[in-house]
Order: structure tokens, then sequence, then C-alpha cells
């Protein structure tokens, strides 16, 4: 019997523990008068969770040498996509129950609406060519069209800000979150800069 490895437990635990609480949340009436806003706000927030997790694999790896956690990049990308569309589906399904003129008006009205949708449809292509068939299919430009997540995962922060009736470049509004996951998507989108990997070994001595 295969001896299953605390890091894939935990991975699993990341996993699903965000779609435990919502059950949890439900069947204990633990919703608040607004359950709607509670759906989209969770899953949301679990979608980046995973997703700012996902960027973090590689330079854990490199720094602390955890060969057996690139394995799990592309699980945990793969969480924040399932949790990305549980928070567009709620949003549309039920929110506004796929009435497209409301949508749509919504959609050009409100820029968080607007630029995480758009982020959303970035990740649909990269949730499709996560799997070894889509590798395959695509060649050599997959590493370059998985590279649109450098993008995606700013937008993202963007969302969450605005969302929140906050603005992050002027430091006005309910920011707290969105900042602290937008200064860790900044130092992990530095971390890639070649220089800086490149430096890496002197900067650490």
């Amino acid at each position: 019997m295969r001896k299953i490895s605390p890091l894939k437990i935990l991975i699993l635990f990341l996993g699903i523990f965000p779609l435990a609480k919502l059950f949890f949340d439900f069947f204990t009436n633990n919703f608040s008068p607004n359950p709607i806003q509670d759906l989209e706000q969770q899953t949301g927030f679990a979608a980046i969770t995973l997703l700012v997790l996902s960027l973090a694999v590689t330079p854990l790896r490199i720094l602390f040498k955890w060969r057996d956690l690139a394995k799990y990049r592309r699980t945990l990308g793969l969480y924040a996509f399932f949790y990305a569309t549980l928070h567009i589906s709620v949003y549309f399904a039920i929110d506004y129950a796929f009435n497209w003129s409301l949508l749509f008006e919504a959609t050009l009205e409100k820029r968080y609406t607007l630029i995480g949708t758009t982020a959303y449809l970035l990740l649909i292509p990269l949730a499709i060519t996560s799997y070894k068939w889509g590798i395959k299919k695509i060649g050599k430009n997959w590493r370059t069209l998985h590279k649109l997540v450098y993008l995606i995962a700013p937008m993202l922060i963007l969302h969450f800000a605005w969302a929140r009736k906050g603005d992050i470049f002027s430091l006005q509004g309910n920011i707290l979150q969105p900042f602290i996951y937008g200064l860790f998507v900044f130092l992990l989108l530095v971390f890639r800069i070649p220089f800086i990997q490149k430096n890496l070994p002197s900067l650490r001595k």
C-alpha cells in the first residue's frame, strides 16, 4: 500500500476545507442574513488564496529545496479554478438568475465585475491545458500560455479590493486583506524576475 505523504494530505485539506466549510455553514444555518453574498465571498476568497499558494510553490521549492512541492502546483491551480467557477456560478446563476441583460449592464457598470469576469475567462484555457493531453496538444506554447497567471493574479487582487469597496492605490476603504494578498503576489512575481533568480544564491548568504 502506497504511503500518503503529509504534504499530500495538507494539499488535499487546503482544497477541501473551503467546500466543507460551506456545507457546514449551510447545514448549521451559520450564514448571515445575506447567504448569497456569503457564498460569493467564501468561494472567491478560496479561489484567490489557492491561486496565490500555487504561485508560491516555485519560490518555496527553490528557497527551501522542497522538490516534492512542485508536483502540487497544478493541483492548487485546479482547486483555485474550481472555486473560481463556483464563485462566478453563484454570481451568474443565483445572484442574477442568468438575466443576461442585467449581467451585461452590471459588468459594464461595476469595475470589479468586469475585471473578475475577464480574469476568469483567462483562467479557463489554463485549466483546460493543465492535463497531459492539453500539454501535448499545444506543445511548446504551453509554458507561454500559462504565464498568463502572472497577469491574472494582479487582476484578481484588484477584483478582491474593488468588490470590498476598497482602493489599494489610494489606501482607502476595506483594503487590509486585499493589500496583504497584493503584497504577497507582488513578491512572488518579483521572485520570478530572471535577475533575482540568478542572484538568489548570493542574496541568501
